[in-house]
């Protein structure tokens, strides 16, 4: 994966789509050999033979010969392009350690200066759909650091290796088809199309499916360009997150302190109290300033549990998670766009956080899976599935339960834990 500017491609990272071999009569993905992990699958039939299939696919959904031919005819398989998607690695990295990394002061400083520089844009984009420019631009930091870091592949080829690959074909299979529909609609031409080995498009890495349904033109030409059109780039953006849910004038995520013991078990995206509620168990401001105790809905978020840094998450905290399913990128991308509109950097909690080893979290997993849970892949990220399970054992062991794996759970679970 890419790191020295944007990480577009992380998007894919917790949006695989796990997929069985299409029918006879579709472009289906050759038959997937799936183990423990289904980045272990093996391709067994040929490319030529699927981006035959796919061709005959392609048309019957309406999609041009002209367009068909001149994206398809001579198109090779990116061995490279599978490899890099089988070794993603980026969100095993815990909260803290993440965030350092891309929610930077120089992230935080460019924000600024494109707001600044495209002010118009932004205020009719918040007038029509509601999105400030601070969380428009969070998102727009991390995919490509503003256009920087889009990637330098040809993404037809890449969409095509990844429509073919077990992995995630159907998913792919369908983004390879919007993308030839953007090119039938005269949006872009197929030179284009130079980004992430994972198939986004443009500075907001946009998956071709989400870049033909909601990319709009904002700039006046006529077509949505999100490669080089500022103003496009911010009303798609808005357009897209507005769809998504998001709630006018409403915040986001807050960075709060704890004091005292709380019901640690309430601390979970899945519930949510009245923030008069979370003022009641002690939940402050960051500056230890009373919050208002009112009727606002919000979840408390312990993305490293009761030690390390606490937020709480509002209605619009969910669409930061449909844009990016990984709880380390959401809640990164939601503190940035709160540093953006002048928060202070992020403390870190109490110190006393012991991560597990992508090894043991693992291991964890296996523990849980044993023990009934279904915990999704076995990979070492400790998703909302896995977070679910360490909820449970908690209780069940009498332990604190903010959802965090520690080596103290892990401990008990080795030892058999009395189940």
């Amino acid at each position: 994966m890419r790191l020295k500017a944007g990480i577009g491609a992380a998007t894919f990272t917790v949006l695989a789509v796990l997929t069985a071999a299409g029918s006879s009569e579709a472009a289906g993905p050759p038959p997937a050999n799936f183990k423990e992990n289904p980045r272990t699958c093996q391709n067994t039939g040929s490319f030529e033979s699927w981006l035959d299939k796919f061709k005959a696919e392609a048309r019957k959904d309406g999609i041009s010969a002209r367009t068909v031919g001149r994206v398809l005819d001579g198109m090779t398989l990116d061995q490279g392009v599978i490899a890099r998607d089988r070794k993603q690695g980026f969100f095993a990295q815990g909260f803290v350690s993440f965030q350092k990394r891309l929610a930077t002061p120089n992230r935080v400083a460019s924000s600024k200066r494109k707001i600044s520089a495209n002010k118009a844009a932004f205020e009719r984009a918040e007038k029509e759909f509601g999105v400030p420019a601070e969380v428009i631009t969070g998102f727009w930091a991390l995919e490509s650091d503003f256009g920087a870091g889009m990637g330098n592949l040809p993404v037809l080829r890449s969409l095509a290796t990844l429509a073919y690959d077990c992995r995630r074909g159907e998913m792919f299979r369908e983004e390879l088809k919007a993308a030839l529909k953007i090119i039938d609609r005269g949006d872009l031409e197929p030179a284009e199309m130079i980004g992430s080995w994972a198939g986004e498009l443009g500075q907001t890495q946009f998956l071709p499916t989400r870049y033909f349904e909601y990319a709009i033109d904002y700039d006046g030409d006529k077509h949505p360009n999100l490669f080089r059109s500022d103003a496009d780039i911010i009303g798609s953006t808005a357009n897209y997150m507005k769809h998504l849910g998001w709630r006018a004038g409403e915040p986001w995520i807050e960075e709060v302190t704890l004091s005292g013991e709380l019901p640690w078990k309430e601390a979970d995206l899945a519930v949510k109290h009245p923030r008069s509620q979370w003022v009641k168990w002690g939940v402050k401001a960051r500056n230890r300033a009373a919050l208002p105790a009112d009727a606002m809905p919000a979840s408390l978020l312990l993305p490293m549990g009761r030690n390390g840094p606490a937020f709480l998450a509002y209605e619009n905290f969910g669409v930061y998670l449909q844009w990016n399913q990984s709880l380390n990128y959401a809640t990164t991308a939601a503190y940035l766009a709160t540093r953006v509109a002048g928060a202070p950097e992020m403390a870190i909690g109490n110190g006393n956080v012991v991560e597990l080893s992508g090894d043991e979290t693992k291991e964890l997993q296996r523990l849980l899976v044993a023990r009934g849970f279904d915990v999704g892949n076995i990979d070492g990220l400790a998703g909302a599935k896995t977070r679910t399970a360490v909820k449970e054992m908690q209780i069940k062991y009498k332990l604190p339960a903010d959802s965090f794996p520690t080596p103290e759970l892990l401990a008990i679970l080795r030892r058999g834990g009395g189940a």
